[in-house]
């Protein structure tokens, strides 16, 4: 999924390990930004979320009219709920500017040490400096409906169909929407990794995995949104709300809590000199 405003609705993950001053810093050989003018749709070569599913580049990065919040988006694998945290704190030029991004390192570097590479690059390039606190927030903790009992729609992983292009496993896929409803899914993923998906959906708070479901699950989620997803999108009125779905096809339900979560804190940034 190439579209960044796209693919900032629909995901959100847990934040990808920062860089410590002892580790040799993972960076890139060259790299070019260049501020972005057009009206042209953003696009990255660089999918977003933690999943592993990822087809390594051989070292190339690149975006085109991406805003500065989307590429550490990216960087960091923000959350929605990062997003609603920073947006206040943040100069609007990082929001709204947008720039294009080409970089190329040495070898043929996973998607986590991509993210490591795409970390340096802004830290020099745009001189971010970023850390993260543990803070009590409100969140819904994640558990089943009826003890010990799923629904019809989440299962313990299948081997068939085998992994495949057309059949990903590990990552986060938006499938063919039924007419007036989202469908979403997931093949070979944790619990984890599912509160991680729900948190970004219509929630507006973290997710935290309380299913105590160990094991890997394949899983599909079709529902009616509360939000349109384009002026022409004509709600399914007769299918079911997000929480109702929940339930009746995944066989959870979310329950209002506090718990730590780690949020991000941008220390300092700069508009970068082109080149």
């Amino acid at each position: 999924m190439k579209s960044i405003a796209v693919a900032m609705a629909t995901i959100g993950f847990a934040n990808a390990q920062s860089q410590t001053s002892t580790a040799p810093k993972m960076k890139f050989d060259v790299a070019s930004v260049k501020q972005n003018k057009s009206d042209a749709r953003p696009v990255t070569n660089f999918p977003p979320g933690p999943e592993d599913a990822y087809t390594p580049s051989g070292g190339l990065f690149s975006g085109s009219g991406v805003t500065l919040y989307q590429y550490i988006s990216l960087a960091y694998d923000f959350t929605v709920f990062d997003y609603q945290l920073l947006k206040s704190r943040l100069p609007e030029w990082v929001l709204t500017d947008r720039f294009d991004i080409q970089a190329r390192g040495s070898g043929n570097p996973t998607k986590a040490q991509m993210r490591l590479m795409i970390q340096s690059l802004l830290a020099d390039r745009f001189k971010l400096a970023i850390h993260f606190e543990s803070r009590e927030v409100p969140v819904f903790a994640l558990v089943l409906a009826k003890p010990g009992k799923t629904g019809p729609q989440l299962h313990p992983h299948s081997d068939e169909p085998p992994c495949s292009t057309a059949s990903p496993c590990g990552r986060f896929d938006s499938l063919p929407n039924p007419p007036g409803q989202f469908r979403i899914g997931a093949r070979d993923v944790t619990m984890g990794f599912i509160a991680n998906v729900l948190a970004t959906s219509e929630l507006g708070r973290p997710v935290l995995d309380q299913t105590r479901l160990t094991g890997n699950f394949d899983f599909t989620l079709e529902w009616t949104p509360n939000i349109p997803a384009s002026p022409d999108f004509i709600p399914d009125q007769s299918g079911p709300t997000y929480i109702e779905a929940l339930k009746e096809q995944l066989g959870l339900k979310l329950e209002s809590s506090r718990g730590p979560v780690q949020v991000p804190v941008i220390d300092h940034v700069e508009r970068p000199d082109e080149n």
